[in-house]
């Protein structure tokens, strides 16, 4: 201790480095951000960061693919039945339900292993004999809990099943890691031709991609929106409704109508745009 410091001083000074260590989740936030305007990093990293903490909060119904939506095969099908679905779906896993119920899941076929069949040339197969084992979530389970699942069972699918007992959809590991780190797009995610980024879909109607440049949109509609701030479509949008929109949203800038038509935790991707 130095002449003239006293215990007390001393008290002091720890008492001021401990009062700015945040003591909430929306503490921990705002000092995270604080870090990201000071350029301690980067905006990326901040929205990584923010979606994590946020993951063992949200539930697996929030982002499962509902059962109406599965692409699911029934144990009797024949594979001249089920093969055209499976092909345009571009997926690489499937359900296999029980012919005599509906809420019993058999297992889980690979595409692979299906490629394999094809490629042996059968026309009839035993479907049961080639099913990896699927496991199950409730619906209520949180996301964080769900990605540890994950790994340990080392599966990329899970049976999402309701209160009781029922099949309420099913989610994979790809949808869970896109609660953190945005949209993850493969070779068969695609939004039309990538090279077009406006396209016309009816009578006054157009869907367009968000990240089309403002001076683009301009000279297609006609419209007179400011690219000063902006670069693209999809920040105009966004500040139009200031803050990040939802699926399905609507709001009218100048004289035009947006629908948010696809979106994710990070951004805009799609919208529908129709004259107001």
């Amino acid at each position: 201790m130095n002449e003239g410091d006293s215990p007390k001083s001393w008290l002091s000074r720890l008492t001021d480095v401990w009062s700015d260590e945040p003591e909430t989740r929306d503490d921990l936030i705002a000092v995270i951000r604080d870090a990201a305007k000071r350029g301690l990093m980067d905006v990326e990293a901040l929205h990584i960061i923010e979606s994590t903490l946020q993951v063992s909060e949200r539930q697996v119904r929030e982002i499962m693919i509902p059962r109406g939506q599965m692409v699911a095969i029934r144990s009797d099908d024949e594979l001249r039945e089920f093969l055209p679905g499976l092909i345009e779906s571009a997926h690489s896993r499937f359900p296999v339900l029980a012919a005599d119920n509906p809420d019993e899941v058999l297992g889980i076929l690979f595409a692979k292993d299906l490629l394999k069949l094809i490629l042996d040339g059968r026309d009839r197969i035993a479907l049961k004999d080639y099913l990896r084992p699927a496991f199950y979530v409730p619906e209520s389970t949180h996301l964080d809990k769900l990605i540890r699942e994950f790994r340990s069972k080392k599966s990329h699918m899970a049976i999402v099943v309701n209160e009781y007992g029922g099949i309420a959809g099913l989610v994979t590991l790809e949808d869970a890691l896109e609660q953190i780190v945005g949209e993850i797009d493969d070779e068969h995610d695609y939004e039309d031709d990538e090279d077009v980024l406006i396209r016309e879909t009816g009578p006054k109607e157009w869907v367009v991609k968000a990240l089309t440049p403002i001076a683009d949109f301009n000279e297609h509609f006609g419209s007179r929106f400011n690219n000063d701030d902006f670069d693209t479509i999809a920040g105009i949008v966004i500040n139009g409704f200031e803050r990040l929109p939802e699926k399905d949203e609507q709001i009218v800038l100048e004289r035009w109508k947006f629908t948010i038509l696809a979106a994710d935790s990070r951004t805009i991707r799609l919208l529908k745009v129709e004259p107001s």
